[in-house]
């Protein structure tokens, strides 16, 4: 009921906003009690925090996993880690939607919480930045903490505009993402 409870609450959030959903409309969602959502929650602030804990723990899982793997390029690694970010916006868009656009309304004890996993997140990928320009594998000219935030930015802000059903799959979308982070889009 649970895992129920906060994949409708993803639904209501995205689509009228964490602010003007109420345990009332949640618990309507679910023909279940408030008592029902008081056992699982303590509060709907509470519930905003599980979203955002489980979707970032699990990126950080898929990006360390990549960052471990030994038999693969740096190149390669970026290109995989844009792959699973727009991947993930295809398979959880409605989650990526909440924890992007409602981040916002976490209370500042939450916040300290999800920062630091933010933060780790992105310190990851300018690791990959980092030694793939030690490995002389990306250009040393470019300052990685600017490369960094400009993937993000490009990669975070697709589950705004993405259709999975669209006319680019996610596989196509991170190969543009990745050939213009890599080749530049200047014409040779």
């Amino acid at each position: 009921m649970k895992d129920l409870m906060m994949e409708r609450s993803i639904q209501l959030f995205a689509q009228k906003g964490f602010k003007e959903t109420s345990i009332q409309d949640i618990v309507n969602e679910l023909n279940v009690t408030k008592g029902t959502f008081y056992y699982y929650f303590k509060s709907k602030q509470e519930l905003l925090m599980d979203i955002h804990l489980q979707y970032i723990e699990r990126l950080i899982e898929n990006q360390e996993t990549i960052l471990a793997d030994k038999t693969t390029s740096y190149p390669e690694k970026l290109h995989s880690i844009i792959f699973k970010l727009v991947h993930d916006i295809e398979k959880e868009g409605l989650r990526a939607k909440v924890f992007f656009r409602e981040m916002r309304h976490l209370s500042e004890e939450h916040l300290e919480q999800i920062i630091p996993k933010r933060d780790r997140f992105k310190e990851n990928v300018q690791e990959i930045i980092e030694k793939g320009i030690e490995a002389g594998q990306f250009r040393s000219d470019l300052p990685s903490d600017i490369v960094t935030l400009g993937i993000l930015g490009m990669t975070n802000w697709s589950y705004f505009w993405f259709q999975p059903d669209g006319e680019k799959s996610d596989r196509e979308v991170a190969a543009i993402f990745y050939k213009m982070l890599v080749k530049g889009i200047q014409s040779q």
